[in-house]
């Protein structure tokens, strides 16, 4: 039977609508909603700057379309406008229904048109004394070159009129929100126990008089437009520039990337659009989306709670680990044995704790670590700088081209070499994404191995595993790969690691083939795979193979899935779901059934082809017992949710699983799991 997937652009946009789902879920409190709006919203801007932009690209340099799944990319971006345009109208009817449950809360939005004389004044003087500096407004008679529009921002479309004296005097202006400078959220003065917000956008809107005063006209109407580039750096390869100057550039110039999505107000004068798209030069076939009055709603995101706590998560204070003492030494723990720390069910500061000792111990003679992703106010990046003024020899592998982070990863790398760290900016041609702690201690060497960033902000809403050792079995092998970052012309066997691009995608078809022989000798055969995207078309092929040999395969996926389950002949033994919830899953875990001796395995890689081929990936396999057990324990909670789980199937339909069973809602019950572990724990009991 022929495999059948599922485009991956398709499923991506399938995932963000998950997203939207948690807006129009009853059940999430309201204000949260209104957040997800805004992670909606920013997904999608991202979606479009990336993969879009790459479909343009391939039309424009004519790629082959058999990497797209025998689909050509004009095709396929057909189907991402019709999907788009579907999920705007489900994002609009969100966006209402939520309004109108404030009004329930005695909170309302207000626009230009609706406030009262009292509120008037006091927009008036806001705007005179907060909003007028920051206005730039261009009549756009008045220059040859239509205004360069910048990424991420927003822009009103004015049309101003004389309709007294001369009404064929129309004029168009353009002129930018500043919302990255100014609060997009302004609360007017309450009344009668209500509450009131009008958006930067109307308060702008309701002083455009004053804005062009020194102008005849006397009408004016203003439209939200907004462009999203592509996000792509187009690194030079001029040979005198070391790789740090020439990222720095790609940085500085992606603003001026090329154009992938215009948005504008679906209200917007037809003259208005006509004349604003001619002078930007677009054609039939860039994206040119219908909105709402409002754009770049990933603002929202950072909505303020005006009423009640109910209106929010209750808070989920992160837990200690059980065996974690924080006034004593992780190293005699971790010498012990083997532990695991679950974000952000527990909390991240352990980890940076393990950091701030390995700084200042005088046992420690050296530290390595990989960069990815950090904080902005990093206290990982702190203590590794601490070290170094320790006198430790610090080594940090930055990867610089991590999207949208390479500002903060230039600061950082300056910041360690100016206290004498070495900075090793990753292998050219493949990035840096393995996860990764060696401090070799006068005792030996401890490692942490992990399946996110080492951030304490993604800590806080991203659910990763870090596991922290000093098995020379894995311990030897991470200083290895250390050693291959410093010299990567150097090749090494890896006898349990998985580590790509080498070796993960061969070790990995191994453990299905595994499977798939037993299966064929009547054994029990199952792969259980937690994972954020299942991509790559061999590793799918693979998969179908398992199922045709009567293989169980379970599958947890957060965002794309290209496998179509559930299809007999093809796919009848695989089952696969998706959970989108306060926390954002992000943690990979591979579980296969050996002969019922499971092997389990963490990772920082996703089946992807950009993971098993084109970057630095570790998957590390789990060998205490105690911690097998603790994973399993998980992975059957998060497989059992009837709540927030969704079933992934061909159409792509988003179905909550509903049964008959007691509700299961995962991100719930592994908290209060961890909550109690640690309630229960001697060094955290609050018994005195």
């Amino acid at each position: 039977m022929k495999h059948k997937t599922i485009n991956r652009e398709i499923s991506w946009l399938s995932f963000n609508e998950r997203v939207l789902q948690e807006a129009l879920d009853e059940r999430v409190p309201l204000v949260e909603r209104l957040r997800f709006l805004g992670i909606y919203s920013n997904n999608q801007d991202e979606f479009f700057k990336v993969r879009v932009a790459t479909l343009k690209r391939m039309i424009d340099y004519g790629y082959d379309p058999k990497n797209l799944q025998g689909e050509k990319p004009e095709r396929i971006l057909a189907k991402i406008q019709e999907k788009v345009i579907e999920l705007q109208k489900k994002f609009t009817l969100a966006y209402e229904q939520i309004l109108q449950e404030f009004e329930k809360e005695n909170i309302f939005f207000v626009n230009e048109k609706q406030l009262t004389p009292e509120q008037g004044k006091y927009v008036d003087a806001y705007f005179d004394s907060v909003v007028l500096p920051f206005l730039s407004p261009i009549l756009l008679s008045n220059v040859n070159k239509f205004p360069y529009m910048k990424d991420k921002s927003i822009y009103f479309a004015i049309k101003l009129e004389n309709t007294k004296t001369n009404p064929h005097n129309i004029d168009y202006a353009l002129m930018e929100i500043p919302s990255p400078l100014l609060n997009r959220f302004v609360q007017l003065p309450s009344h009668d126990g209500k509450k009131y917000v009008i958006l930067l956008d109307d308060i702008i809107r309701y002083c455009l008089k004053d804005i062009f005063a020194i102008f005849d006209y006397n009408h004016f109407e203003a439209y939200t437009i907004k462009l999203t580039r592509d996000a792509e750096l187009d690194i030079d390869n001029d040979l005198s520039k070391s790789l740090l100057e020439k990222i720095s550039k790609g940085v500085s110039e992606r603003s001026h990337g090329q154009p992938v999505r215009f948005v504008y107000d679906k209200d917007i004068p037809a003259d208005l659009l006509e004349y604003i798209t001619k002078r930007l030069n677009f054609d039939p076939s860039d994206t040119v989306l219908a909105g709402s009055r409002y754009h770049n709603f990933k603002d929202f995101m950072s909505f303020p709670n005006l009423g009640g706590p109910h209106l929010e998560y209750p808070p989920f204070p992160p837990s200690e680990h059980p065996r974690i003492d924080r006034h004593a030494s992780m190293f005699k723990v971790i010498a012990q044995r083997d532990l695991i720390l679950y974000y952000p069910y527990q909390k991240f500061d352990h980890f940076v704790d393990f950091l701030r000792e390995a700084s200042m111990d005088p046992k420690v003679k050296s530290i390595c670590i990989t960069i990815y992703r950090v904080a902005k106010n990093s206290k990982v990046m702190n203590a590794l700088i601490n070290a170094a003024r320790n006198g430790k020899k610090v080594t940090v592998v930055i990867e610089l081209q991590a999207r949208f982070d390479e500002e903060s990863n230039i600061y950082w790398s300056k910041k360690l070499e100016e206290v004498g760290a070495t900075v090793l900016f990753g292998i050219k041609g493949l990035k840096v994404h393995a996860k990764l702690v060696l401090v070799t201690r006068e005792d030996g060497q401890y490692a942490a191995i992990s399946t996110g960033n080492f951030h304490e902000g993604n800590a806080s809403v991203y659910t990763d595993i870090t596991l922290f050792t000093c098995d020379k079995r894995l311990t030897s092998e991470v200083e290895k790969l250390f050693y291959f970052f410093d010299n990567p012309y150097w090749n090494f066997d890896y006898k349990h690691l998985l580590v790509s691009p080498l070796y993960m995608r061969k070790r990995l078809l191994q453990l299905i083939d595994n499977e798939i022989k037993n299966a064929r000798r009547g054994k029990d055969a199952y792969i259980i795979l937690k994972i954020n995207n299942l991509v790559d078309s061999i590793m799918v092929s693979k998969l179908y193979q398992a199922n045709r040999a009567g293989v169980k395969i379970k599958l947890f996926v957060r965002g794309i899935c290209c496998i179509t389950p559930g299809v007999p002949g093809l796919s009848e033994n695989i089952e696969a779901i998706s959970v989108v919830d306060r926390f954002l899953e992000h943690s990979r875990v591979f579980v296969f059934c050996n002969n019922n001796n499971e092997l389990f395995y963490i990772s920082s890689a996703d089946w992807m082809t950009r993971n098993l081929d084109h970057r630095v990936e570790v998957a590390c396999p789990i060998f205490d017992e105690d911690i097998k057990k603790e994973i399993r324990k998980t992975l059957e909670v998060q497989l059992s949710d009837n709540v927030k789980a969704r079933i992934i199937n061909d159409v792509q339909n988003n179905m909550y699983i509903k049964n008959d069973l007691p509700p299961v809602h995962s991100q719930v019950i592994l908290y209060n799991y961890y909550k109690e572990l640690s309630e229960n724990s001697p060094f955290h009991t609050n018994n005195p």
